[in-house]
């Protein structure tokens, strides 16, 4: 059906995709994967004939790209792609009349997937009335519905609740029984690991990882233990006996230097954690992804450069020193002072004012410095109380 031999595309000086070959049979789910930038999305770009690839050859069929093969290829964009303000039937519509749908064919299928999707009830709401999970349909139901020979979907799952993404993943399937080629990039691996016959793994726009899944889950040996446990997991990724440890809150996996000390583990675990699994599994398409990619080093990276302390910012410090007791007093006092000096004054004759004037200035300067102090000294009792609960 498809296949792609030694493709490259170059922005000035960045290679977005460097060699990249895959091959995929009608009748296949083929899991193009990398990390984010790795160059797929440029890939699938290419391969649509939307970029213009600088080297490498395309082939449907073994034939060319052309304009007939675009009314063969349904194609899932990762970014949104709808008009906003059009009714959900129309804009299905409009995109069936741009894969030369007639009219009289494409309105029950558009019903139909409608349907299907959960979306029956829907069909002249606005698409900006959606929310994305179901906007995320609606693109899909566009991809599928002119019935193409090849699929290609760029994170398909996106914006899915696990009960949407379980009935894509059967619609997937199938279309696949039904002879659809389909091509899916995604981020989730368990996806992939459930449903993929074959895979292209990308990193930095080199292929790095290709073939068949199952053959390559054995290539990568079998000292994964699979563990499942109650109590601090925080140990595991210390053991002697563990080369890496993805560790969870009651669930890790592990990859172990030598399994044939599995028992010696286990034995260990039994006095530091409650073991409810241990088993001895291939590794998870996960653990490879991030085995292959050199994503071990950047976690472990990350890791030795803690979240700090988050300190309470100074304004809400100062907020909660002016609800103080201490601080209420003082304030309450210096209030009164104000009043009382005020009048005062207005009773006592001119010659007199001046002595007056000069004992309540003084009085109030002496409170006004004492509020100061007690506040900042509270200000100070309250950032240090803070910073010992975030220690804690």
């Amino acid at each position: 059906m498809l296949k792609v031999t030694n493709l490259r595309k170059e922005f000035d000086s960045v290679v977005a995709v460097d060699g990249v070959s895959l091959e995929v049979q009608r009748g296949e789910l083929f899991g193009l994967l990398g990390p984010n930038g790795a160059g797929k999305t440029t890939t699938i770009r290419t391969v649509l004939n939307i970029l213009q690839p600088d080297s490498g050859e395309i082939l449907f069929d073994g034939k060319s790209f052309s304009e007939n093969t675009w009314n063969s290829i349904g194609y899932l964009p990762e970014e949104r792609g709808l008009y906003r303000k059009s009714k959900i039937i129309n804009t299905i519509l409009y995109f069936a009349s741009l894969k030369r749908m007639a009219a009289k064919d494409a309105k029950p299928a558009a019903y139909y997937w409608l349907e299907r999707f959960g979306l029956k009830q829907d069909g002249h709401r606005k698409i900006e009335e959606l929310s994305k999970g179901n906007q995320q349909k609606v693109q899909l139901i566009i991809s599928v519905l002119h019935r193409p020979q090849l699929l290609i979907l760029d994170e398909p799952f996106s914006g899915l609740d696990p009960v949407n993404q379980i009935l894509l993943k059967d619609i997937l399937l199938e279309l696949r029984q039904n002879n659809t080629a389909i091509i899916f990039s995604t981020h989730q691996m368990e996806q992939v690991e459930k449903m993929c016959d074959n895979i292209c793994l990308i990193n930095k726009g080199k292929p790095v990882l290709s073939g068949d899944l199952s053959k390559i889950k054995k290539q990568y040996g079998s000292n994964s233990v699979h563990l499942e446990y109650d109590g601090d997991g925080e140990y595991l990724k210390h053991s002697k006996l563990i080369r890496h440890a993805d560790v969870y809150q009651n669930y890790a996996e592990l990859e172990l230097l030598d399994i044939s000390k599995s028992n010696e583990l286990l034995a260990q675990l039994h006095n530091k954690l409650t073991i409810r699994k241990f088993e001895i599994v291939e590794p998870s398409l996960n653990s490879i992804f991030v085995s292959v990619v050199g994503g071990q080093e950047n976690i472990t990276n990350a890791s030795q450069k803690p979240i700090p302390n988050q300190q309470m910012p100074s304004r809400d410090i100062k907020k909660l020193a002016m609800k103080d007791t201490r601080v209420r007093k003082l304030m309450l006092s210096i209030v009164l002072l104000i009043c009382l000096s005020v009048v005062s004054i207005l009773k006592i004759d001119n010659g007199s004012n001046s002595y007056i004037i000069l004992l309540w200035l003084g009085l109030f300067t002496f409170l006004c410095i004492r509020f100061f102090i007690v506040k900042r000294k509270v200000e100070k009792e309250l950032s240090a109380k803070k910073s010992e609960e975030n220690i804690e």
